[in-house]
């Protein structure tokens, strides 16, 4: 019999811990969330401040995903309501968070150094906003992240090198900035990137040819920089599922490399306003699955810059040669 009550009792003190540990926990990330929306001036039809109330638990928040395992908070989708006012740091005391979708708002100022806390984050959505200041160091302190989307900004300065800790990242999307200076060869350390988009940016020097040697590599987009230099000639040999390679409005010179009938998954190959010289390689012909050729305004040889046009009219509905 009080062997019986010393268990039971024991049993009852471990639920009341638990619960109590759970209920504080839950309590952070109410505060955290309660801390951002402090921060919004503005919101359409006042979403959060009907919704986001302590008289309503908080995984039933609007935008609020729950882990039922622990309790917390584990996804934060607030994209695309119209939201004002910037990121408070409490929000880095989300621990369990795995997705952050604060993309199409018109958030601003700077990402609070904080969001290093969250070391379970994958996805990070913050596209379409009005932040500023350099692109995130505590980036490069989230080993787990596979989606970083910040495209559509207004960070400036140059991409930190150590944005290669990110071992497990797959796509890394800050277009349309004003991101200046060259391309950190560590990139190239990035050995599941799949999608690479610094496009409508100041980026400057060559392109590492390190970027190139990732197999993994869906799409390359560099367009509308200031980038320099050569392709180099084995540009495809190891980009077996390589879609799309965007480099147009750039300063790039040399030939085209015949290499890229390498490629053999490209469907669209963008290399317009550019310093090209010489002739269209006959052996993009071999690339049966492209659709899109864009090649305006090259410096390529007169009377055969469009002898391997007609070798491409099966395949390719989209060829640009000239304006």
């Amino acid at each position: 019999m009080g062997r019986s009550f010393t268990l039971v009792f024991f049993l009852v003190i471990f639920i009341l811990l638990h619960h109590t540990t759970s209920l504080a926990n839950i309590s952070t990330d109410e505060a955290a969330l309660l801390a951002l929306k402090s921060h919004i001036s503005s919101h359409s039809n006042n979403i959060l401040a009907r919704n986001w109330s302590s008289s309503i638990p908080v995984c039933s928040w609007i935008g609020i995903t729950c882990s039922s395992r622990h309790n917390r908070v584990t996804a934060l989708d607030i994209s695309s309501m119209q939201l004002h006012g910037t990121i408070p740091p409490h929000l880095g005391n989300l621990s369990f968070l795995v997705s952050l979708n604060i993309s199409n708002n018109t958030f601003h100022g700077d990402l609070p150094l904080e969001l290093a806390h969250l070391q379970r984050l994958k996805f990070f959505y913050a596209k379409n906003n009005n932040f500023t200041g350099a692109i995130p160091s505590f980036l490069s302190l989230l080993p787990n992240l596979h989606f970083v989307y910040l495209s559509n900004n207004q960070f400036s300065g140059k991409i930190p090198s150590s944005i290669s800790n990110m071992i497990k990242l797959q796509v890394l999307s800050i277009q349309s900035n004003y991101i200046e200076g060259e391309i950190p060869r560590e990139l190239g350390d990035l050995r599941y990137l799949i999608v690479l988009n610094l496009q409508y940016n100041q980026l400057s020097g060559s392109i590492p040819p390190s970027i190139f040697n990732i197999s993994t590599m869906q799409v390359i987009a560099l367009s509308d920089n200031n980038l320099t230099g050569k392709l180099p000639i084995t540009i495809c040999d190891h980009l077996p599922d390589l879609e799309g390679l965007y480099l147009g409005r750039n300063s790039l010179d040399g030939v085209i490399p015949p290499n890229l009938e390498k490629c053999r998954k490209l469907q669209i190959l963008r290399l317009s306003e550019n310093e090209f010289a010489g002739t269209v390689p006959r052996e993009l012909a071999n690339l049966t699955t492209l659709t899109g050729l864009y090649l305006m305004d090259l410096n390529l040889e007169g009377s055969t810059k469009f002898s391997s046009f007609s070798l491409f009219r099966q395949t390719c509905t989209h060829i640009f040669s000239q304006n």
